[in-house]
């Protein structure tokens, strides 16, 4: 019996992404070492130029789901396997031309650089695949250590960017660069997804195992010690967003009582049961970015005994459905769903009309236009945000630094807006696999978890009223009803 390791990278990444918040309570410390040796082979400007000529697939999240729930037969997983494969290699090309396209003496900064071989280290993994087809566990297995590499190598990726740009910011406009780093972070989104869904299908899955056990009776398949799951890959067909809401002000709270002594307390109101199905991760990362703001300044302002209010409400059915009974799902457009992914093909220097089609090729959509969706609100009576800061609170904060806060903030020793030393709660920023600390004081967080709210339909929207406090609004349109 053939004996395959799969490398421990797989399951560190699913466990730290992926998994229920009781699962990965239990690992609280993962270890990063990936030994085995990938086969790549070498990318050339021709490769570079055929992929990325490519149509881009019109995704959707019925792509995410249509191979079943889990656990996969060895049909399905080589299915999903096969469908990554005819996605990605396209992509990572669009990635490599938008970095190429920048000015050469920003691209060669170390920082913009190392993303750059990153990209091409990643395409080089999977060209060995690109002209086969997966009909073995062995390749599935294999192809799934590809993923998991192509997750870790780019954990990184935005805080490396912005500090890269931080250093070449005399030879680039801060115009330039948050049209590229808007760009690039859908872009990143979409190709995390697709990567990290396949990477969630086979360790949900049970039909690799057989390569490693002499016996694989249909019995062994499911473990009755282990209840039915409600995840669809990276989906939570029956996500709680209170539950996610406990989770993050856990979290917070440590974190601001470690730092300030005090720990403002949360109160959840509205319909803490209602579930819908989405990406936790994605709502766990916003929803810890909207806490910290309002923990910091709740404790700021010498508020701390004031609760911090949470409502959940769910959306209407008869409001999602309005205005929307004669539209069919082909005429969603790119604007209703604010997930626009122009980087890919803007690099080559078409003009905006001319990106319509690539754009619309890299959406993903709900499953129905009138999926079912919540809006969380979330009230601190932290004193509101000044009429001057207001007006940039969707900046990147790091694009209108001035040369100290450049110094500072590339040394570690400055926020990025206020000057003052960094704050414990800036530390705890962290998107899509960035370090811990890699993100502190370069203002990324409303504009980030903007970011994926709206990659599904979502979006978030503040209101402030300066001297009292705010509400934050984060609506999330669910990715449809999975049977």
């Amino acid at each position: 019996m053939i004996q395959v390791q799969r490398p421990l990278i797989i399951q560190t990444q699913l466990i730290r992404l992926y998994c229920p918040l009781e699962t990965r309570l239990k690992h609280s410390s993962f270890r990063r070492h990936y030994h085995r040796q990938l086969h790549t082979k070498s990318v050339t400007d021709d490769d570079i130029a055929r992929l990325a000529s490519r149509p881009l697939h019109p995704l959707t999240l019925t792509d995410l789901v249509k191979h079943g729930r889990p656990p996969l037969s060895a049909q399905a997983l080589y299915s999903s396997a096969n469908f990554t494969l005819s996605i990605l290699p396209a992509r990572l090309a669009y990635r490599i031309q938008s970095l190429r396209n920048l000015p050469y003496i920003v691209v060669s900064n170390p920082q913009i650089n190392k993303i750059h071989n990153n990209y091409l280290h990643s395409l080089s993994t999977l060209l060995p695949w690109a002209e086969k087809e997966i009909i073995t566990l062995e390749d599935e297995v294999k192809f799934t250590e590809v993923m998991a590499d192509l997750v870790q190598t780019h954990s990184n990726t935005i805080s490396i960017l912005a500090r890269g740009f931080l250093e070449a910011r005399k030879y680039i406009s801060p115009k330039e660069v948050t049209r590229f780093l808007d760009e690039h972070l859908r872009a990143r989104i979409g190709t995390r997804l697709i990567a990290e869904q396949h990477i969630a299908l086979h360790f949900s899955s049970q039909p690799h195992q057989e390569l490693s056990s002499s016996s694989s009776s249909s019995s062994s398949v499911e473990d009755s010690s282990h209840p039915a799951s409600s995840y669809i890959g990276v989906i939570d067909t029956n996500l709680r967003p209170a539950s996610i809401i406990q989770h993050c002000e856990s979290v917070v709270s440590e974190i601001c009582e470690l730092k300030y002594g005090a720990r403002p307390h949360v109160v959840v109101k509205g319909e803490p049961e209602y579930t819908f199905a989405h990406v936790p991760v994605h709502l766990e990362y916003i929803l810890t970015e909207l806490l910290k703001n309002a923990f910091r300044a709740t404790v700021e302002s010498g508020m701390e005994r004031e609760p911090i209010e949470i409502t959940i409400a769910p959306l209407p059915e008869d409001l999602l459905c309005e205005d929307n009974e004669n539209i069919s799902d082909e005429a969603i457009s790119n604007t209703d769903q604010g997930n626009a992914d122009v980087a890919s093909k803007s690099c080559t220097g078409q003009d905006v009309s001319e990106t319509a089609s690539a754009v619309a090729s890299q959406m993903i959509r709900p499953l129905a236009r009138s999926t079912p969706g919540v809006t969380i609100r979330i009230r601190d009576r932290g004193g509101g945000i000044s009429p001057e800061n207001y007006a940039h609170i969707w900046d990147y904060s790091f694009t209108t630094f001035n040369e100290e806060q450049v110094s500072l903030t590339l040394s570690g020793g400055s926020s990025a807006k206020s000057g003052n030393s960094m704050d414990g709660l800036n530390a705890i920023s962290g998107p899509g696999g960035d370090g811990a600390n890699s993100l502190a004081g370069l203002g990324y967080g409303l504009p980030l978890g903007r970011a994926y709210a709206e990659y599904f339909g979502g979006g978030i929207a503040v209101q402030s009223l300066w001297g009292w406090g705010a509400d934050v609004y984060l609506s999330l349109r669910g990715v449809g009803k999975v049977d």
